[in-house]
């Protein structure tokens, strides 16, 4: 019977834990600024009616502010969502199916949220 630790020890996974942790507080971290911005923009508005609301979008630092958000969000739950699929769905075939459909769903996702943010 071998035993699987010290020098000689299988690691398994990809190794990329750490970058996606970090990448996870940081998007976080992002949208909640966004946040806050955008309470921000909407408690100082005289009314919030559908004119008023396109005007906070209308600006150009706010369009790209958003689009680093929507970026970010996007990125945010791939590694999310990539993270449940890897832990939880042990066929690779099926894995690979919900995999391929989340990133479709997310590229969908982002082509609707800028044409929305760009038709404002």
């Amino acid at each position: 019977m071998s035993q699987n630790y010290g020098t000689k020890r299988i690691v398994t996974g990809a190794r990329y834990g750490l970058r996606d942790w970090l990448a996870q507080r940081v998007t976080a971290v992002l949208m909640a600024l966004f946040t806050v911005v955008l309470l921000v923009q909407v408690l100082a508005a005289d009314t919030l009616d559908y004119y008023s609301w396109s005007g906070i979008f209308a600006q150009q630092w706010m369009k790209t502010l958003t689009f680093v958000v929507i970026v970010s969000m996007l990125y945010h739950t791939w590694v999310g969502v990539r993270d449940i699929w890897m832990d939880y769905i042990k066929p690779v075939g099926i894995r690979l199916a919900l995999q391929v459909f989340t990133i479709v769903w997310l590229v969908g996702c982002a082509g609707w949220a800028i044409q929305v943010l760009w038709r404002l």
